[in-house]
C-alpha cells in the first residue's frame, strides 16, 4: 500500500533545515529569510519529504525563496506536487504573481518553466557576489541568477 503525499502550511521551526539546505547550501542565507517566510511541508505519512518557503515582496506579489525534496525522494513527482500546491494556494489567496530566482541553467530552470514561469530579468554575478563559496551545478560555477515570474491572474505578461 502506497502512502499519499500531503502538503500543509507549517512554521519555519517545524520545517527541517537540512531540506532547505539542499536548495540553498548556505545556512545563514536561508535563516535570513526563513523567519519572514510562509513555510510549507510535503509529507509521506509522518516523514517530511519536501519543504518550501515563500515571502511577500509587495502587495499581492510573492517570491518562492526555497523549494526542496529529500534526496531519497526526488524524481517521484513530489516537487511538482508541492509547487503546484503552492501556486494554487497563492492564487486562491489573491496573489497577482509568484516570482523565483534560480541559476541560469540546469534542471531547476526547466522545472519552473514547465509550470509557466517566464524569465523576466537577469541578476549578473548574483551567486558570485552573494555567496562565500562557489556554487557548482553540473560541474559549472553558477554566476548569474535568472528572475522568473508566474502571472497568477489576468494579463498576458508578467509585471516586473
Amino acid at each position: 500500500m502506497s502512502m499519499s503525499l500531503t502538503i500543509e502550511k507549517t512554521t519555519p521551526a517545524e520545517a527541517p533545515m537540512a531540506l532547505f539546505l539542499l536548495a540553498d547550501p548556505f545556512e545563514a542565507k536561508v535563516r535570513s529569510y526563513l523567519d519572514v517566510s510562509e513555510c510549507f511541508v510535503a509529507r509521506l505519512g509522518t516523514k517530511i519529504v519536501g519543504v518550501c518557503s515563500v515571502i511577500q515582496r509587495r502587495p499581492r506579489v510573492y517570491e518562492l525563496m526555497n523549494i526542496a525534496i529529500d534526496s531519497d525522494d526526488q524524481q517521484r513527482g513530489y516537487g511538482s506536487a508541492l509547487l503546484k500546491w503552492v501556486i494554487a494556494y497563492y492564487r486562491e489567496k489573491g496573489a497577482r504573481q509568484l516570482e523565483v530566482g534560480t541559476g541560469s541553467f540546469g534542471y531547476q530552470l526547466t522545472f519552473y518553466q514547465r509550470y509557466g514561469f517566464r524569465v523576466t530579468s537577469i541578476e549578473r554575478d548574483f551567486f558570485v557576489s552573494n555567496y562565500p563559496e562557489p556554487i557548482l551545478e553540473e560541474g559549472i560555477q553558477l554566476r548569474d541568477m535568472l528572475r522568473l515570474t508566474l502571472l497568477l491572474i489576468g494579463g498576458s505578461a508578467p509585471n516586473a
